[in-house]
C-alpha cells in the first residue's frame, strides 16, 4: 500500500538551495529502497530575496502551500535585522501552525569530533513563549522592559510532548529552570513538568538550575537522555549542546505541533559561502530524517541515519568543516548512494 507524503521544501537563501537539494537527493534514493513511501515535493519561494520581490519574506502563496502540506523541509534563510523588516520565516511559521515544540538531538558521530563518545540527548524547547514572546517596550528613554510569559498551560503541553519523546528513550527526563531567581515564572513551569510526570511513572525526573545545567553539558553530557526546558534557556543551551558533537553544521532541528512540523538545519544562510558548493548538507540531511520519523516512517529515517553514520565513519568524504575538501554535492551524493547500496 501507498503511504504518500505532500512535503513542502522552502530552499530559502544563501547556502540554503545547495544543502535542501542534497537533502532533496537523499530524500529521493530511500523512496527507492523503502516500499510505498511516497512524497510529493512542493517547492514555494520565501526568505531574504522574497522581500524585494513580494514585500514579505512569506508570501501568500507560499502559506498556501504549507497549508496543503504535511510537513515543511525548511532551508537556512537570511533575517534582516533593520527595524520594521519582517520577522523570520522560521518565527512567522511556529506561530502560524502553533509548533510549540522546538526539538534538537545531539549525538556523538562517528567520525566527527565529540566532548565524549557516547552523548545522545534531545532538547526539547518550549517554543511560543517566554522572554521570545516579543513583548517588549521602552517605558522612556534608554530604559526598556521585556516580557517573559510563562502559562501553565503551554508548559504542560511541551512537557507532555518531552515525556512521550523520553518514553520511546531512555526513559529519564531533565527540567531546567532557574526557580531560584524567577520564582514565579520558573516556578509555574517547573510545576507543570512535575504536575505532568504523574501521568508518566515510567519515567525517571530530576531538575537541573540553567547555570549548572550549561556546566553540565561539558561535564557529563552522557549522562542526559531528554531535557524539556523554557524558549531562551533552551534556545541557549540546544546550541552548547550541538558545539560539544561537531558543531552547528551537523545540528537538526525540528518545530513540532499538534498537526503540523517544520524541520530544518539549525545553522544560517551563510551567505558569504552562497553558491560555492562548500556547505556541510548533513544538517539538513538530518533534517530530513527528523521528518520521516514524525510522519512515521521509521524505516526510511534509520535508513538515512545509518548512511550518514556510515559515510561518516569512512571518512572519504569530508566538507571542508570536517577537515576535507568535499563539496556539499560530493556529500550528498555519497550519503544518496549509501542508502541505495544498502537497498540492493
Amino acid at each position: 500500500m501507498q503511504r504518500i507524503y505532500r512535503i513542502a521544501v522552502l530552499p530559502g537563501d544563501g547556502i540554503g538551495p545547495e544543502v535542501v537539494e542534497a537533502a532533496v537527493g537523499v530524500l529521493e534514493a530511500v523512496q527507492k529502497i523503502v516500499s510505498g513511501l511516497r512524497l510529493e515535493l512542493i517547492y514555494g519561494e520565501a526568505g531574504y530575496d522574497c522581500i524585494e520581490k513580494y514585500g514579505t519574506n512569506l508570501p501568500e502563496k507560499t502559506i498556501d502551500i504549507l497549508k496543503s502540506t504535511h510537513a515543511c523541509l525548511k532551508g537556512p534563510m537570511t533575517t534582516p535585522e533593520d527595524p520594521g523588516a519582517p520577522p523570520s520565516v522560521a518565527v512567522t511559521i511556529r506561530k502560524m501552525f502553533n509548533l510549540y515544540a522546538n526539538v534538537r538531538p545531539c549525538k556523538s558521530l562517528p567520525g566527527v569530533w565529540s566532548l565524549k563518545p557516547n552523548i545522545d540527548l534531545v532538547i526539547v524547547r518550549e517554543n511560543t513563549e517566554g522572554l521570545y514572546s516579543g513583548v517588549e517596550y521602552e517605558v522612556s528613554p534608554g530604559k526598556g522592559v521585556a516580557l517573559r510569559i510563562i502559562t501553565r498551560e503551554a508548559s504542560e503541553r511541551v512537557a507532555r510532548f518531552a515525556f512521550r519523546l523520553a518514553e520511546r528513550r531512555r526513559r529519564y527526563l531533565t527540567c531546567v529552570h532557574k526557580r531560584n531567581i524567577l520564582r514565579i515564572t520558573d516556578g509555574i513551569f517547573r510545576e507543570a513538568v512535575f504536575r505532568v510526570a504523574s501521568e508518566f511513572p515510567s519515567i525517571r525526573v530530576d531538575e537541573e538550575h540553567v547555570d549548572a545545567m550549561a556546566m553540565r553539558l561539558i561535564k557529563e553530557p552522557e549522562r542526559f537522555d531528554v531535557v524539556v526546558t523554557t524558549n531562551l534557556f533552551g534556545d541557549i543551551l540546544s546550541d552548547e549542546a550541538a558545539q560539544i558533537v561537531g558543531g552547528i553544521g551537523l545540528a537538526a532541528g525540528a518545530n513540532i505541533g499538534d498537526n503540523y512540523g517544520m524541520f530544518e538545519p539549525v545553522h544560517g544562510s551563510a551567505p558569504k559561502h552562497a553558491g560555492k558548493n562548500r556547505a556541510n548538507p548533513i544538517a539538513t540531511i538530518l533534517a530530513a530524517k527528523m521528518m520521516l520519523e514524525w510522519l512515521g516512517e521509521y524505516e526510511a529515517a534509520r535508513r538515512i541515519g545509518d548512511a550518514v553514520e556510515a559515510v561518516l565513519s569512512e571518512g572519504r568524504v569530508r566538507t571542508y568543516d570536517l577537515g576535507g575538501s568535499a563539496t556539499t554535492r560530493d556529500m550528498g551524493n555519497a550519503i544518496a548512494e549509501k542508502i541505495l547500496s544498502q537497498g540492493a
